[in-house]
């Protein structure tokens, strides 16, 4: 099962401090373990939402409001995509993460896969397609 876990913003990472030497080199070696057990995809910090939009689209068009955002708790300030066994095995990973800028909020979501959707029809065939580009694309074919 693929998860993404989402970190949660904090005053320091929305002022785009960086990390201390140790705290830097801590989640090198946390992101090192999860590439050794097979658990991390894919993941990074994000710049503050000052350097961000949110965009709605309304009939249509977009309406764009720019960053900063002034509410810390729903901005994400970084992400890692997760190949777990269970929604549990990701919160016992989450539990070993150095805290950074007190950024102690995690949140878990599970992903979907393109079988939990019917497996037949024009729709599932453009998707299965799209994925096959894509992993043309990351092979370099």
């Amino acid at each position: 099962m693929r998860f993404m876990v989402m970190i949660k913003a904090s005053a320091d990472s929305e002022a785009d401090m960086a990390p201390e030497e140790g705290l830097l080199l801590k989640m090198g070696q946390y992101n090192e373990e999860l590439v050794k057990a097979g658990i991390m995809v894919d993941g990074a910090g994000l710049m503050s939402s000052a350097k961000g939009a949110r965009v709605q689209v309304a009939d249509g068009r977009p309406i764009i409001t720019d960053g900063p955002f002034a509410d810390t708790k729903e901005v994400i300030a970084g992400f890692w995509i997760w190949q777990c066994s269970s929604l549990q095995e990701a919160i016992d990973w989450v539990a070993r993460c150095p805290i950074a800028h007190g950024q102690d909020r995690f949140e878990i979501r599970q992903m979907h896969e393109l079988e939990d959707f019917a497996s037949e029809g024009e729709g599932y065939e453009q998707h299965k397609k799209v994925e096959a580009e894509l992993a043309a694309q990351k092979s370099g074919a």
